[in-house]
């Protein structure tokens, strides 16, 4: 009979990881089948999706609240489904307030949990741990000091490297992409990346585009803009790479920025609602992923509510303008790029899955 295994990512970048881990699943054992709950690239890899992850994709307290019976139709849909399908194992990739929720329904139906990805537990609501403790039988984990951080706690967790190292890939040098876009390859050249959910988009993209005309402003003809659209015709990477400056939105996207040694300034608007829960809860003094990893502040991070275009425009005219200071910055993001482990990630991670359930 085939093994089955329920899956469950919420977001883009879980969708990302979570169909390299089932494709890395399939090459250690091909009788498998997934089902859960995934993006188009987890359905393009065999996972069944029993819901549209794009109608869960939202942010911010507000947003959250305005979308709860929508989170709880699927919950209670997807426990049914786990009933039913009667799966051997439970794979949780991040997206924790609904998955560390699915965690307790598996566990209690004696599935075992294997989390995926961790939730950012060390930044705020640490309290989860407890429940991380009780619900899943192993972490495994992306950022290197996490194990560490777990195992103050006593919780079975592992480093398996950031599977970001295996997916951030050019695809097309810097002069020929601009040239193939109608840009010219002696200007500076500023990426805009406001984020993958709409909600992300129409609050950063003003804040970002505000700061792109202030920019051009102070450097007139000698700059040049690109907005990156999520699922665009074009590589993001390649996007990436061909920019001299990256406004970044927080997440994902700043840790692939540090992958190519990007100079990046890392923006994140949100509602007050949600400023001032953050500032209640968050127990680090960075925000942005890369200066986290890095255990200090790298490059420029302007978060919260009102956010001032103004500020983020004289970084990147700060950068733009000093090649030394460039340098430094790709100097660094070179080292945060060491502390991510090495390639291999989604392999190692289907391995500990396969030893922990004995498939």
């Amino acid at each position: 009979m085939p093994k089955k295994i329920f899956i469950i990512a919420g977001e883009a970048s879980g969708d990302l990881h979570g169909s390299n881990l089932v494709l890395a699943l399939k090459g250690l054992s091909p009788d498998m089948e997934f089902s859960g709950m995934g993006g188009p690239l987890m359905v393009k890899a065999g996972v069944r999706s029993f819901q549209d992850i794009s109608e869960l994709s939202v942010i911010g307290l507000g947003e959250v609240l305005s979308s709860l019976e929508k989170f709880k139709a699927a919950f209670r849909m997807l426990v049914e489904k786990l009933e039913e399908e009667k799966p051997c194992c439970v794979i949780l990739i991040d997206y924790p307030e609904f998955n560390l929720r699915f965690a307790r329904e598996a566990k209690g139906r004696g599935i075992p949990v294997i989390y995926y990805i961790s939730p950012q537990v060390w930044a705020w609501r640490r309290g989860r741990v407890k429940t991380i403790k009780r619900f899943v039988d192993k972490m495994i984990v992306i950022l290197g000091f996490e194990k560490d951080f777990y195992a103050k706690y006593g919780v079975s967790a592992e480093f398996v490297g950031n599977p970001l190292l295996d997916s951030v890939r050019t695809l097309c040098p810097r002069d020929e992409f601009l040239k193939r876009h109608g840009l010219d390859i002696s200007k500076k050249t500023v990426a805009i990346l406001p984020g993958s959910r709409r909600t992300e988009v129409s609050r950063n993209l003003p804040l970002m585009s505000g700061a792109a005309e202030m920019i051009r402003e102070k450097l007139g003809d000698g700059v040049q803009f690109m907005v990156a659209k999520f699922g665009g015709e074009f590589n993001i990477y390649d996007c990436m790479n061909a920019a001299d400056v990256v406004l970044v939105a927080s997440g994902t996207a700043t840790i692939e920025a540090a992958i190519l040694e990007k100079p990046m300034i890392i923006v994140y608007q949100v509602s007050f609602l949600t400023w001032m829960f953050g500032k209640l809860l968050i127990r680090i003094p960075h925000i942005g992923l890369v200066n986290i990893v890095a255990g200090e502040k790298v490059v420029p991070e302007f978060v919260g509510f009102r956010v001032d275009p103004r500020k983020i425009a004289g970084e990147a005219v700060s950068i733009l303008l000093s090649p030394s200071r460039s340098k430094a910055i790709k100097t660094r993001l070179a080292a945060i790029k060491g502390k991510l482990g090495m390639p291999g990630a989604g392999k190692r991670a289907a391995e500990i899955i396969k030893n922990s359930i004995r498939l």
